[in-house]
């Protein structure tokens, strides 16, 4: 309302019936450990009522930060992406942050700086499914002295590295893996993404790993970009190669799956009934598909909220530790049993 009077913390502590002092640890993030769970909500539910917003740009003149995050992203194309920006964004409105969603001009890296001098535009920085070398440019950012790095979707043994929020990729190819075992499928061809990183050479290995004991099992790969045409090809060498077909193809992605049912269907094949084709990321492609795909769910959204609880904690001095989210393999009609006869 024009002329309303803005309420302040004053005002907050004295409708809610606490200390100003428990207000502000409670609306700078700080009160785990020093105020209950339910004063602590109590003190939220008030500020609501009364409209209080702090004074960030008070708050920032008195700690010295800018109260923003960079979150630095392959690309902004994929879903995943956009989902891992808006659990990000979650958590740092509730500390009265903000979050600046960058996507890095050479994909997975080297990114620039988008500032010109990101030390004086933020406070840290979040990278998604990157090298942390990748990352040098950006404010000496990982280093001592620089910029705090959180890490998502990346290498946890790199020695003194920055802190790593990861999903448990590995695990997902091999319930993929088992699921098309179980079905009966032991030929194989992984079509996997041609980018080196952490999260896909995790994949690769996940995949030759759990067919190596395998009586019967062949696995062929082929790699291509992270895109449909792409994948098409790929696909299409796989099942017109040499050698016996393969009954069922594993794509490092939906968008790769997706260029893999093309190729199925180009070659007069029927997926499922030729041949089975699974997914990775659980996309809303996933469903729109069809038959709709068999893939990996990723929980994008608690990855960014992590990975922003993460840097928070760093720039309170903290050390976070390294955490890895479970992911679910979500079956659908792409997959099933393989004919019994094979050209």
């Amino acid at each position: 309302m024009t002329g309303a009077v803005r309420p302040t913390s004053r005002d907050v502590a004295r409708a809610a019936g606490v200390s100003q002092a428990t207000v502000s640890l409670v609306l700078g993030g700080k009160w785990r450990g020093r105020v209950s769970e339910r004063t602590a909500s109590a003190v939220r539910a008030t500020a609501d009522e009364l409209g209080y917003r702090p004074n960030l740009a008070a708050r920032s003149l008195r700690l010295g930060r800018t109260r923003t995050a960079l979150l630095v992203v392959p690309a902004l194309t994929n879903e995943y992406f956009a989902r891992l920006y808006s659990g990000a964004a979650g958590v740092a409105a509730e500390h009265g942050f903000g979050v600046v969603l960058y996507p890095s001009p050479e994909g997975v890296g080297p990114a620039r700086d988008p500032f010109g001098s990101a030390r004086a535009a933020i406070d840290g920085v979040i990278a998604s499914s990157m090298a942390a070398d990748a990352l040098a440019g950006i404010g000496d950012v990982g280093r001592d002295g620089g910029l705090p790095l959180v890490m998502l979707d990346s290498d946890p043994s790199a020695p003194q590295g920055p802190p790593t929020v990861n999903l448990a990729v590995g695990d997902g190819i091999r319930q993929v893996t088992r699921h098309l075992l179980d079905l009966g499928h032991r030929r194989f061809a992984h079509l996997a993404a041609d980018v080196d990183t952490w999260t896909f050479r995790v994949r690769a290995e996940a995949v030759a790993a759990e067919l190596a004991g395998v009586p019967g099992a062949v696995l062929t790969s082929e790699r291509c970009a992270l895109d449909v045409a792409a994948a098409r090809a790929a696909a299409g060498r796989a099942l017109d190669g040499p050698g016996p077909r393969p009954t069922a193809l594993l794509c490092d992605g939906d968008v790769l799956a997706a260029g893999a049912c093309k190729a199925v269907r180009g070659l007069g094949l029927r997926v499922p009934d030729d041949v089975s084709v699974s997914g990775f990321d659980d996309l809303s492609l996933a469903s729109a598909l069809d038959p709709e795909l068999t893939s990996v769910r990723l929980p994008a959204e608690e990855v960014g909220s992590a990975g922003m609880r993460a840097l928070l904690e760093l720039l309170d001095g903290g050390t976070p530790r390294p955490s890895e989210l479970p992911v679910e393999l979500v079956v659908r009609g792409s997959t099933a049993r393989p004919a019994r006869r094979r050209p």
